[in-house]
């Protein structure tokens, strides 16, 4: 069995994972005290992922980032990046396809917390990066924890979005969903088989862990 496709998975889901907590935790804060009226629009630009099937945010994405189009030459003129067919692409693309399920998590766990904590926090003189940071981030741990998960999970089962923009390449875009694929066009089922066993698996005891961690959440709030 050839492990290299499960690994570069577990990459991709790591990287993206991580890059996505770093980017959600200021867009979930401004969501969640904002009045700005172009709310409901970046709300609505962050959730179409969960509507849109993969292949056409893959479609778009090979359009923009490719080099024969403007966007994707002045990326490969300016910065030398090259977009398409390449391990940058899947983490960029992850992200955007994989955002919503980091944002939504941390921004439903900021709008129920009381406006008494933000408020006694800058009474007592600290400004809006330590009031995040050391009052209501630890207060949604759970939240964050979904979140981290969650994000985790879907990129690791992304196929559309991936054979897009990263296409079918041994060591640098075959991630295990592509790697099924191709076990199964070549009637390789029983390697099919293992990848999807692992996948599956993988799955299974990270939504188990999810519901996990909200049940005890909500046994603590009852305590």
């Amino acid at each position: 069995m050839d492990w290299q496709p499960l690994i570069l998975t577990f990459q991709l889901a790591f990287i993206t994972t991580l890059l996505l907590f770093i980017i959600a935790i200021p867009i979930s804060h401004w969501l969640s005290f904002t009045k700005s009226k172009v709310k409901p629009i970046i709300e609505t630009i962050i959730s179409m992922p969960i509507v849109l099937p993969p292949t056409v945010l893959g479609f778009y994405f090979l359009l923009a980032f490719s080099p024969g189009n403007t966007f994707g030459s002045w990326l490969d003129n300016t910065f030398g990046l090259q977009l398409v067919f390449s391990f940058s692409g899947l983490v960029l693309a992850s992200m955007i396809y994989s955002l919503p399920f980091m944002v939504h998590p941390i921004l439903s766990g900021l709008s129920n917390l009381p406006d008494s904590l933000s408020n006694a926090s800058y009474l007592m003189g600290h400004g809006k990066w330590r009031t995040l940071t050391k009052v209501l981030l630890p207060n949604i741990r759970p939240s964050l924890v979904s979140g981290i998960i969650l994000s985790f999970a879907h990129t690791i089962g992304e196929f559309g979005v991936i054979l897009m923009i990263g296409g079918n390449i041994p060591g640098k875009t075959k991630v295990a969903s592509i790697a099924i694929y191709d076990e199964v066009e070549s009637m390789n089922y029983a390697a099919a088989n293992r990848y999807s066993l692992i996948l599956f698996l993988m799955a299974f005891f990270i939504l188990l862990s999810v519901y996990l961690i909200n049940r005890n959440s909500k046994n603590q709030s009852l305590i």
